[in-house]
């Protein structure tokens, strides 16, 4: 089947799985990107809920819940989704796709079977999956653990022997490390690394940036062998920005806000204090 009137003329990436199935596939946009991929009869693709935006008339979604792809109840209990959409071409004709990045972001094809079956992304890079798939989630509850190993900022671990679409901000540059050579990167900066890449956290400064903002603050130092995705915009550095730009107009007409909540605090801790007072006499 021909691919939509609306989009450039079909000239895909084509996928080799190891059963010898052939999947082409096109990724369109320049930032906010789409992957459109074919498919053949009884085919189908395991996307993140929301991401479809569009598909052939052959082509029936279903939400399903994986269990083996989430950690389940505490995924949930963090604001995280336990469902996953399938898309399945039931006609007996090849259909087609189209699965969009929830944001300004770039999309990576993966090939699996090319990083031993494993790679370590950050959290919500899975976009959508061809094959033989698996997503496991992370949530370390611990304050102490947090940021001291690479499962505490790159909590999705993709495995499996299939093709993997991952999400990534801004430019993206890829990384060939090899034996003993070092690279440091921000942490908000990685993508995605293999496996056999170490990893080691250090902070840039003292505890007291983190309460007063700081850029850089967390620096990984990264030792090959292995790949390593680096990309240019965090969406947590890119909304940042974005919240900045939207008060920092109300803080100019307004230089005295500071001040005002510094006042408000002080009288609210006095009223506290002497209700206290007046309760113990």
């Amino acid at each position: 089947m021909a691919a939509p009137f609306f989009s450039t003329p079909f000239q895909p990436y084509v996928y080799q799985s190891q059963e010898d199935t052939i999947t082409p596939f096109q990724i369109l946009g320049g930032e906010a990107q789409v992957v459109q991929i074919m498919l053949k009869s009884h085919e189908k693709v395991i996307a993140r809920p929301g991401s479809m935006c569009f598909m052939s008339g052959s082509v029936e979604m279903e939400n399903i819940f994986i269990p083996e792809n989430e950690v389940g109840v505490w995924q949930w209990l963090f604001g995280k989704t336990v469902t996953s959409i399938v898309l399945r071409n039931s006609g007996p004709s090849d259909g087609f796709v189209g699965v969009a990045a929830p944001s300004l972001a770039r999309i990576l094809p993966i090939d699996l079977s090319v990083f031993g079956g494993q790679i370590l992304c950050q959290p919500d890079a899975f976009l959508c999956s061809i094959n033989n798939v698996k997503v496991s989630n992370t949530v370390d509850q611990r304050g102490r653990n947090l940021m001291t190993t690479a499962e505490g900022f790159l909590r999705q671990k993709i495995s499996g022997q299939g093709l993997a679409f991952i999400l990534a901000g801004g430019s993206v540059l890829q990384k060939n490390l090899e034996v003993g050579e070092v690279l440091a990167v921000d942490v908000s900066c990685i993508v995605a690394i293999n496996s056999t890449v170490n990893v080691q956290v250090k902070y840039n400064g003292p505890v007291r940036r983190a309460v007063f903002g700081g850029d850089n603050l967390v620096t990984a130092t990264l030792t090959g062998p292995g790949i390593v995705f680096i990309q240019s915009l965090p969406f947590q550095r890119f909304s940042q920005r974005i919240a900045r730009a939207v008060t920092s107009p109300n803080m100019r007409e307004n230089p005295k806000l500071f001040v005002q909540i510094a006042i408000f605090f002080f009288l609210a801790y006095v009223v506290i204090v002497s209700s206290l007072i007046l309760t113990d006499v």
